[in-house]
């Protein structure tokens, strides 16, 4: 155990336990030993990675970073040892960071045939309509909607997808359907993390920009839960065609004002450690852009 490639790996190891035990138990060494090996990392980098506790062993903030930085090159020189003394196929674990509506109705669904491509490939999703740090949640792809910040990772494109704005029959027919983009100051509108502005929406046609100032009782910070909304009859959203393209096709959803341009957002997928990026993290969105690119038009 004194090669440094196996020094880090026990130190993942020992950061995803919480216990020097536990990591010990996994590659058949004994706490002390382990204890050890890790005092000698934290010397020679003469920073502290773990608070040490009678119950637990906790990353510090340093250790956290370290860990951040250290998984996913371990992770894609784990996968290069494989891909060169094997048959190639893909193996390990793939981080991938998503929003939680895309997930469930997008990108879940896509899941079993590349899994089915790649038996020995484990893939955690990652759930969140937050942003995501793809460095220190060791996230190895990231699906992002909007335009991208950091130049210095690649991007593949999946999609674009046309905004709009809707509501659901019940609630239209209580408080009647906006003919005009002014009309909407009288009615209720939920405020959601994909709602173009907090509040106001801005509207175009015919070369003729149009803002309104939109208010209502409601503001969630998940999309999934302003479409629940909006099903509920409780008002208006502002969404991406693809986070509720199946309440559109059934009618449980009304698309407002169609005669009126409110944007498009696209749709990337962010790979972590640019051209350098683990082989399963290029190979799914390579499938992706391939899926989507094969479904009905967006």
């Amino acid at each position: 155990m004194s090669d440094r490639i196996s020094t880090l790996r026990l130190f993942c190891r020992v950061a995803r336990t919480g216990s020097f035990t536990a990591a010990g138990k996994e590659v058949d060494l004994s706490q002390p030993s382990v204890s050890r090996i890790i005092s000698k990392l934290e010397k020679d980098l003469g920073a502290a990675l773990f608070v040490r506790s009678t119950h637990a062993v906790k990353l510090t903030e340093a250790g956290a970073d370290y860990l951040a930085r250290i998984d996913p090159i371990l992770s894609a020189l784990e996968e290069a040892n494989h891909l060169v003394r094997s048959d190639g196929k893909l193996q390990g674990r793939l981080r991938v960071g998503i929003a939680i509506s895309f997930a469930f109705r997008e990108i879940i669904p896509r899941l079993p045939d590349f899994l089915e491509q790649h038996p020995n490939l484990n893939i955690d999703l990652v759930l969140t309509d937050s942003y995501q740090d793809l460095i220190e949640q060791a996230i190895d792809v990231a699906l992002r909607f909007g335009p991208l910040s950091d130049s210095t990772m690649v991007a593949r494109r999946l999609a674009v997808t046309p905004r709009l704005i809707a509501a659901s029959p019940a609630y239209l027919a209580k408080a009647g359907t906006p003919q005009i983009p002014t009309d909407l100051a009288g009615h209720q509108v939920i405020i959601g993390p994909s709602g173009m502005g907090s509040t106001g929406w801005t509207f175009k046609k015919d070369g003729k920009t149009l803002s309104v100032r939109v208010e209502g009782q409601l503001m969630v910070t998940v999309n999934e839960a302003s479409t629940a909304a909006a099903l509920a009859g409780m008002g208006i959203i502002s969404t991406a065609y693809l986070v509720c393209r199946a309440e559109l096709e059934s009618g449980e959803l009304i698309q407002l004002l169609t005669d009126w341009e409110i944007g498009t957002v696209e749709v990337n997928a962010l790979l972590a450690g640019g051209r350098s990026a683990k082989p399963s993290a290029r190979a799914f969105a390579e499938y992706l852009v391939s899926s989507f690119r094969d479904s009905a038009s967006i």
